[in-house]
C-alpha cells in the first residue's frame, strides 16, 4: 500500500482528552501558545470538520509533552512525518495541471496548504519534534474528506507514469487527463479480470475418463 494511504500513527492522546482544569499549561518549551491564534487555529479546524472539538492550550502543551518525553519518538514523530507526507501529496496534487481536482476538495486543501505555508503557525516549525504538530493536526482534520481524492491522484499519477513509459514521453504533463485516467483504469481492470480468468480455467477438458493417466 501507498505510504501516504496507510494507517498513520496516532496523534497523542492529550489531544482527545478533556484537559485537566487544575493543570492549564500553555507553553510547549519556552514558547507561549497564543490565545488568538489558537481561536484562529479552532475556527479552520471547524471549517474543516464540524465534528472536531475545539483544542485548548492545555491539550496542546501535554499533547507535545507525550512526543517529546517519549524516546521512541526520535527527533521526528511518526505521527507528524506521516501526516506531512500526506500534505505533500494534498499540495502536489492541487498544482497538477492535469489533474481536475473535485471543487469541494480544492477548497479543503487550500486551507491545509495555506495554512502551512502561512506566517500564522500556532507553534513554531522550528520547535524541536513538535514544530510541526499544528499541521499534523489540521492534516489529520481534513484527511477524511480528502482521502478518496488523493486516493484516485496517486493511481493517476501511477497510470500516467506507465502511459509516459509506453509513448517514450519524457515531459512530467504531455496531457493525460482525469477522463484519460479513467479509461486506463477501466482497461486495467478488465485486463486484471481476464488475467484472473485465464488463471481458474484449464484446458483439460471436464469429463475425468478423457484425462490422459499414468499408471
Amino acid at each position: 500500500m501507498n505510504a501516504v494511504l496507510a494507517q498513520p500513527a496516532p496523534l497523542p492522546q492529550a489531544l482527545s482528552r478533556r484537559s485537566d482544569s487544575a493543570r492549564r499549561r500553555h507553553r510547549i518549551g519556552h514558547h507561549a501558545l497564543d490565545p488568538g491564534v489558537l481561536r484562529h487555529f479552532n475556527e479552520l479546524i471547524a471549517r474543516i470538520d464540524l465534528q472536531r472539538a475545539p483544542l485548548d492550550r492545555d491539550q496542546l502543551a501535554s499533547a507535545a509533552r507525550e512526543l517529546i518525553d517519549d524516546p521512541a519518538q526520535g527527533f521526528a514523530p511518526a505521527c507528524i512525518h506521516q501526516r506531512m507526507r500526506r500534505a505533500a501529496a494534498i499540495d502536489r496534487m492541487r498544482a497538477d495541471p492535469e489533474w481536475d481536482v473535485d471543487a469541494a476538495v480544492a477548497s479543503v486543501g487550500t486551507l491545509v496548504i495555506d495554512y502551512l505555508r502561512g506566517p500564522m503557525a500556532l507553534i513554531p516549525n522550528a520547535l524541536p519534534v513538535v514544530g510541526r504538530l499544528d499541521d499534523a493536526i489540521l492534516v489529520d482534520a481534513a484527511w477524511a474528506s480528502i482521502a478518496d481524492e488523493v486516493r484516485d491522484y496517486l493511481d493517476y499519477c501511477r497510470l500516467r507514469h506507465v502511459e509516459a513509459t509506453l509513448r517514450g514521453e519524457a515531459r512530467t504533463h504531455f496531457g493525460f487527463t482525469r477522463e484519460h485516467w479513467l479509461d486506463a483504469r477501466r482497461a486495467e481492470l478488465e485486463w486484471i479480470a481476464h488475467c484472473d480468468r485465464v488463471g481458474r480455467s484449464s484446458y483439460l477438458t471436464a469429463n475425468p475418463s478423457a484425462r490422459f493417466r499414468v499408471s
